[in-house]
């Protein structure tokens, strides 16, 4: 059995932003039930023993906090469930979060070579303590079971692939490498259905959509509704593909791209504060709706 539980559906600055007064955040502003931190999950092949968290939000303090299961258990001084962090970018929103783990509890580090680099080079992620935390190269399209602290086996397995999308933006004048972004399919190593995170994606390939046909469970990048979305809101420059990021909607965006695959449950993560489709009573969530997908609560947990 996998344990899959939603930390942050949010794509980077959570909702609401902490500067934003768009008519999302206005409305989370004052509604609490519409607030999300910034997208993480976590994962348990043992009854929820050890946890693997898939990405380190900057929200990552206040994701603990507010999940039970991660919270430190028995007589010891120092203990925490989390057994390991599972990076799939090198976005701040994706890594800032290690900087609050830094409290001499060991971890396994797993992420692609390149993002392993760019943490390489920021001597402030050295406040990880190499020996606690050690820093494992993640290949893709090689399945592997990741330990836990005492190097037993987890009883997970994990496998990273690539998926169309670009560098972090801090870094876009860099070459687009196949470890920028990456998808995680993560499944119990005695078999059973699996989980896939995709929280980036640019395109719909043929190749992913072979492998998400049949699966159980999908968290997919909804960051947006529409591709110009951020410019018509008046609160950026840039689409959606210029941040390689699919919309939602339209004839080319991930519902219609999704739409003649054998999915489960369909679940959109990383949502951007300007998508419409937050709001539970707007048109875009009602269409969202009857696609089949959703949008997950905080605290959702899903078993497989």
């Amino acid at each position: 059995m996998l344990k899959v539980v939603i930390l942050g559906s949010a794509a980077g600055g959570g909702i609401p932003q902490w500067n934003c007064n768009c008519p999302t955040c206005r409305a989370a502003w004052s509604d609490p039930s519409l607030r999300s931190t910034q997208v993480s999950v976590a994962v348990s092949a043992d009854e929820g023993r050890h946890w693997f968290l898939i990405n380190a939000s900057p929200d990552i303090r206040q994701q603990i906090l507010q999940t039970p299961a991660l919270h430190p258990a028995g007589d010891q001084l120092r203990h925490s469930p989390i057994a390991g962090v599972i990076l799939t970018n090198g976005e701040i929103d994706a890594i800032a979060g290690l900087l609050s783990l830094r409290e001499s509890s060991p971890f396994a580090l797993h992420a692609h070579p390149r993002v392993l680099v760019t943490l390489d080079e920021n001597s402030v992620f050295e406040v990880l303590n190499r020996s606690l935390v050690p820093r494992l190269p993640m290949l893709l399209d090689q399945p592997f079971e990741p330990l836990l602290p005492d190097k037993s086996p987890s009883g997970l397995l994990v496998e990273a692939f690539a998926v169309a999308g670009k560098p972090a933006w801090y870094m876009e004048d860099a070459l687009a490498d196949a470890g920028d972004t990456i998808g995680l399919k993560i499944s119990h190593a005695a078999g059973g259905d699996a989980l896939y995170f995709i929280s980036a994606c640019a395109e719909v390939t043929p190749d992913l959509a072979a492998r998400l046909d049949g699966a159980k469970l999908v968290l997919f990048d909804g960051t947006l509704w529409q591709d110009d979305e951020m410019i018509r809101a008046g609160l950026g420059a840039k689409t959606g593909q210029r941040m390689g990021h699919l919309s939602m909607s339209g004839p080319k965006g991930t519902m219609a791209a999704l739409s003649g695959l054998s999915i489960g449950q369909r679940v959109f993560v990383h949502i951007n504060n300007t998508n419409p489709a937050l709001l539970p009573h707007t048109a875009q969530r009602q269409a969202l709706t009857a696609a089949g997908w959703r949008i997950p609560a905080v605290g959702e947990e899903f078993v497989l």
